[in-house]
This record gives C-alpha cells, sequence and structure tokens, in this order.
C-alpha cells in the first residue's frame, strides 16, 4: 500500500476518534480499563481527564526519568493524555510539545489542556516522520502506540535522533510482530489504523532504531495486550529506553 494510502486511512480513523472522543466507540470506562491495564495509575487517570482516549500500549511515564525544567516531545500527541503527565512533571520551568498529524487530535489536545490549566505544554500539527523543531532542541522524548502508524520509521527513529539533544533519551511503547502477518491483515484497513497492520517484526523494528544511531535497552515486554485487546494475533507491546551519545 503507498505511504499516501496508509496516512489518509490513519488520519480518517483517528479524526474519527477525537471527533467522537473515543476509540473504536469505546466508552469512558474501556478507555479508562484499557489505560489502566497498560500501567497508568488512578492517580495519572483523574489528572488527565478526558484526555484519555484508551489508545496506548504502554505507559512511557511509567519508565520515563523525566526532570523538571526538561523540554519533553510527545510523538503522536493526540488528545493530550501524556503530555499533560509530563507537563506536571517538568514543572513551570519546563515545555512538553505535542506533535500529531491529525487536526481534530491537536484541537482536542488544547482544548484538555485548557480544561485542566496546564500552561506549559503546546500542541503542533505535523508529522512524525518530519519535526517541525530544530535540532539538538529536547532533552527527552515520548511517544506511545504511534511509530508502528508511520509508513517510513526509519525516517521517524532518524528525526528523532535529530531534535533530541546529545544525552538525551525516548521512552517509546509500541506494538511489535511476533510472527509476521498475511497479506490480507497488512491490507486491512481496521487492522492498519488499529496498530497491528504497520507494525513490523520486533527484530526489525529493533534494528531501524539501531541504525538511527540510538543505543537501545528494553524496559518492559507484555504479551499479554495481545488477548486483551488484539484478539490473539502474534504481537506484543514493547517498551524501550533508547539513547543519544
Amino acid at each position: 500500500m503507498k505511504k499516501e494510502n496508509i496516512k489518509k486511512i490513519v488520519k480518517d480513523k483517528y479524526k474519527e476518534i477525537a471527533i467522537s472522543g473515543a476509540s473504536c466507540g469505546c466508552s469512558c470506562n474501556r478507555a479508562k480499563n484499557i489505560s489502566k491495564s497498560i500501567g497508568y495509575s488512578e492517580e495519572e487517570l483523574k489528572i488527565v481527564g478526558t484526555a484519555n482516549l484508551g489508545l496506548g500500549c504502554g505507559n512511557p511515564l511509567a519508565y520515563g526519568k523525566i526532570k523538571e525544567g526538561d523540554v519533553v516531545l510527545d510523538l503522536g500527541s493526540g488528545a493530550g493524555i501524556d503530555s499533560i503527565l509530563a507537563a506536571e512533571k517538568v514543572g513551570s520551568k519546563g515545555k512538553v510539545i505535542g506533535v500529531d498529524m491529525t487536526e481534530e487530535m491537536i484541537e482536542r489536545a488544547k482544548e484538555n489542556a485548557k480544561k485542566y490549566n496546564v500552561k506549559n505544554v503546546e500542541f503542533l500539527l505535523g508529522e512524525i516522520e518530519h519535526l517541525p523543531l530544530v535540532d539538538n532542541s529536547v532533552d527527552t522524548i515520548i511517544t506511545n502506540c504511534v511509530i508502528n502508524l508511520t509508513p517510513d520509521k526509519a525516517k521517524t527513529f532518524s528525526e528523532a535522533y535529530r531534535v533530541l539533544k546529545p544525552g538525551g533519551k525516548i521512552y517509546l511503547s509500541d506494538i511489535v510482530l511476533l510472527e509476521d502477518l498475511s497479506k490480507e491483515q497488512r491490507n486491512d484497513k481496521d487492522l492498519l489504523s488499529g496498530c497491528v497492520a504497520g507494525a513490523l517484526l520486533k527484530e526489525d523494528y529493533l534494528n531501524k532504531i539501531e541504525k538511527a544511531g540510538f543505543e537501545v535497552r528494553i524496559l518492559h515486554e507484555n504479551k499479554e495486550i495481545s488477548k486483551k485487546q488484539y484478539n490473539g494475533i502474534a504481537l506484543e507491546s514493547i517498551m524501550v529506553e533508547l539513547s543519544k551519545n
């Protein structure tokens, strides 16, 4: 499938989610249950409120070593759940920048930041394959179940490396495949927008990260997510720390 077609399918789906306010027609309770099952605490979910759409596959903030005063970039920021949590960690001296390619998600994230009086965060419309930031400008990057949606993952990792300061880290949660998909699965629009059809085999995914220049450390692997959210497809979510020397 062409890159342009993949992006359109993903954008259309997440536009629909942003407008409806829930993933795949799920209720707020279902979104809450999904987020709790992948590592968000009750306290965190109270902080973010309606910014939680139940779209992640892990909690980068549970592993990320974010310090007060840091500049944090959230790749594929959605309705703002991780950006809002990161904003609390960096404090008034720090800043969080969320980037998302869906206009409706950006608007929803801005509304949530205003609703919860989060002033040290901004949301930018843009593709994570072409980040609207200058070189060496952020201390930490977080991203949650987003890179699997991008057609050019090598470019995404290259861009992340470019904007990250030397010594900076990425805390990344994403879906990787444990077995290859069939041609039919690869071309399934629902699986594509649902974080499966665009995912890579685990080894290929990690190789692309290393080729971009990062040191890789796997922090956590969750195979149970396959049964809970993905109908038993041979996949897992991984939480990875990437370091730029």
